[in-house]
C-alpha cells in the first residue's frame, strides 16, 4: 500500500518596526540611506557603549500581541544570543529567549472555506544586523551597519499549517494585522517582513513529527510558496528512498527553483544565551497595558463587518478595499467628505484598480488624497463635467494628486450646458448623416449612438451624454 504523506509547518516571522529610531540608539530607521552613515558607537558595537530600550518597540510589540491574541508578559527582560558572524558588530545580538514579551496567542485564517486557527508560541524583541555587500567585480564583502540595530519582533508560530496555501492565509493575515496597527509597512521586498519556513513531512494520520528543515531567504509570497512546494518533494524523495532527513538550514534560490543546505541547524545551548547585563528589566504595568489597549485600532475583520453593516456595496468590494489600509482609509475618508460609498467603491473597484495594475503599484503605494477623490465625485454629481472626462481627471489625481477643479478649469474640460450651442451643433450632426438617421427611424434604435458619438467628437468630449441623447431623440422625433 502507497504511503500518504502529510506536510507540517511552523513560521519564524520577522517584522522590522515602523519605529523612527533604532531599538537601543537613536539612529535613524529609514530605508536606504549612504552605508554606514545610519550609526553611533550603540548599533555597531563599540566597547563601553550602553543599550537602552525605545518605549515606541514595547509598545508597538505589545499592540502586535494584544491584536494576536496573545498574553502579554508582564516582567520581562532581554537575553543575549552570541554568534560571531561579520554583520553583527557586538558578536552577539539582543534578543528575548527566557521572557519573550508575548506568549501563547492565535490568529484565525481561512483556505478555500475552512476555517481554522493558527497558534502563536511567542513574540519577542530583538535587533536586527547589518547587510553584508558582495562586490563580485572586485571579489570582496563590504558590511553596512545602517541595519543593525533597527527593531525587529519574532513572531513564532505552532506548527499548525499543513499546506502553502495555510501558510500565505496565515502571512496574509499578519500582514494585514500588523499594517492596521501601524506596526510595521510589511513589505517583504524591502525586507521589513521575513519569513523562515520549518517544514516537515510524515505519514497521514501519525502524530510523531518528523525531521524539520529551516528554510531562509523568501522574500515574497510566491517564492514562500514554491519553496515549500520544493522542500515537501524533496523530504518525500528522501523518505521514499529509505534514507533519513537531515536537520538543517536551507537557502532557498527563487530563480535557480531549489535550494541548498546552508549549515546544520543550532539549538538555543548553541548561542550560549544569558540576560544580558546592560538593559533593566521589562515592567508592563496596568496602565501601560490600559493605554495601548485604548489605542488599538479597528482591524480589517471588525471592517469587514462594518463596512457590511453600513455602506450598500458588494462583499468583493469589501474584501479587496480592506485588504489594504491604505485603501480602505481613502474609502471612508472620501465617504466622511461626502461622497457616497457605492459611488467611491466604483471609481476605487475600476478605475484605481486599472491604474494600479497599469503602473505597476500595489494599494499600500497609492499617494492620492481622498480630498480630492471627494471633489471628483462631487463634480460628477453635479455635472460641471462628464464621465469620460472624469475618467481623465482621475489618471492625473492617480499619478500627481491634482486639484480636480483648478485642473479642469485651466484645461476647459467644463461641460457645456449651453442647450442652444448643443443643439446647434447636433442639428449639424443629423443633417450631415442622413443614413444614420433613416435607420434609426426604422427601427434600428442602435443608429443613435453613431450620432451621438459624433455629437461627443464635434464637442470635443465636453458634453453631457445624457443631454445629448435627449436632444438627438427630439431632433429624430420631428
Amino acid at each position: 500500500m502507497e504511503k500518504t504523506y502529510e506536510t507540517v509547518i511552523g513560521l519564524e516571522v520577522h517584522v522590522e518596526l515602523a519605529t523612527k529610531t533604532k531599538i537601543f540608539c537613536g539612529c535613524s530607521t529609514a530605508f536606504g540611506g549612504e552605508p554606514n552613515t545610519h550609526t553611533c558607537p550603540v548599533c555597531t558595537g563599540m566597547p563601553g557603549s550602553l543599550p537602552v530600550l525605545n518605549k515606541a518597540v514595547l509598545e508597538k510589540a505589545v499592540a502586535v500581541g494584544l491584536a494576536t491574541n496573545c498574553n502579554i508578559t508582564r516582567k520581562g527582560k532581554f537575553d543575549r544570543k552570541n554568534y560571531f558572524y561579520p554583520d553583527n558588530p557586538q558578536n552577539y545580538q539582543i534578543s528575548q529567549l527566557y521572557f519573550p514579551i508575548c506568549r501563547d496567542g492565535k490568529v484565525e485564517i481561512e483556505v478555500e472555506g475552512e476555517k481554522k486557527f493558527v497558534r502563536i508560541h511567542e513574540i519577542h524583541m530583538e535587533e536586527d544586523a547589518g547587510k553584508l555587500v558582495h562586490d563580485s567585480f572586485t571579489d570582496t564583502s563590504l558590511v553596512d551597519y545602517n541595519r543593525s540595530g533597527v527593531p525587529l519582533i519574532e513572531i513564532v508560530s505552532e506548527p499548525d499549517m499543513r499546506s502553502a496555501e495555510e501558510v500565505i492565509a496565515y502571512l496574509d493575515k499578519l500582514r494585514l494585522i500588523i499594517q492596521y496597527l501601524g506596526a510595521s509597512d510589511c513589505k517583504l521586498n524591502e525586507g521589513s517582513m521575513r519569513a523562515d519556513v520549518n517544514l516537515s513531512i510524515r505519514e497521514k494520520g501519525s502524530e510523531e513529527f518528523g525531521t524539520r528543515t529551516e528554510m531562509k531567504n523568501l522574500n515574497s509570497f510566491k517564492a514562500i510558496a514554491r519553496a515549500i512546494e520544493n522542500e515537501k518533494e524533496r523530504q518525500i524523495d528522501i523518505l521514499e528512498s529509505g534514507e533519513k532527513v537531515i536537520q538543517e538550514t536551507r537557502r532557498w534560490d527563487d530563480e535557480k527553483g531549489y535550494s541548498y543546505a546552508m549549515r546544520s541547524k543550532e539549538d538555543a545551548q548553541d548561542y550560549r544565551y544569558f540576560p544580558d547585563p546592560d538593559l533593566v528589566p521589562i515592567i508592563v504595568t496596568d496602565e501601560f497595558l490600559d493605554d495601548i489597549k485604548s489605542r488599538q485600532p479597528e482591524l480589517r475583520d471588525e471592517k469587514r463587518i462594518r463596512y457590511k453593516d453600513e455602506y450598500s456595496i458588494p462583499e468583493y468590494d469589501i474584501d479587496i478595499i480592506t485588504n489594504s489600509k491604505k485603501m480602505a482609509d481613502i474609502f471612508e475618508e472620501t465617504i466622511a467628505l461626502g461622497a457616497e460609498p457605492k459611488k467611491v467603491s466604483n471609481w476605487l473597484m475600476v478605475e484605481t484598480m486599472r491604474l494600479m495594475k497599469e503602473h505597476d503599484k500595489d494599494a499600500d503605494d497609492l499617494s492620492f488624497s481622498a480630498k480630492n477623490l471627494a471633489k471628483l465625485i462631487d463634480m460628477v454629481d453635479k455635472k460641471v463635467i462628464n464621465g469620460s472626462v472624469a475618467k481623465e481627471v482621475f489618471e492625473k489625481i492617480f499619478t500627481d494628486d491634482i486639484e480636480p477643479e483648478k485642473y479642469v478649469e485651466e484645461n476647459g474640460l467644463k461641460t457645456v450646458n449651453d442647450e442652444g450651442a448643443l443643439t446647434k451643433t447636433i442639428e449639424e450632426i443629423v443633417a450631415a448623416n442622413p443614413k444614420s438617421v433613416e435607420d434609426y427611424k426604422s427601427g434600428k434604435e442602435k443608429a443613435i449612438g453613431f450620432l451621438v458619438g459624433q455629437t461627443m467628437k464635434a464637442m470635443k468630449g465636453k458634453a453631457d451624454p445624457g443631454e445629448v441623447n435627449r436632444i438627438l431623440k427630439e431632433i429624430l422625433a420631428k
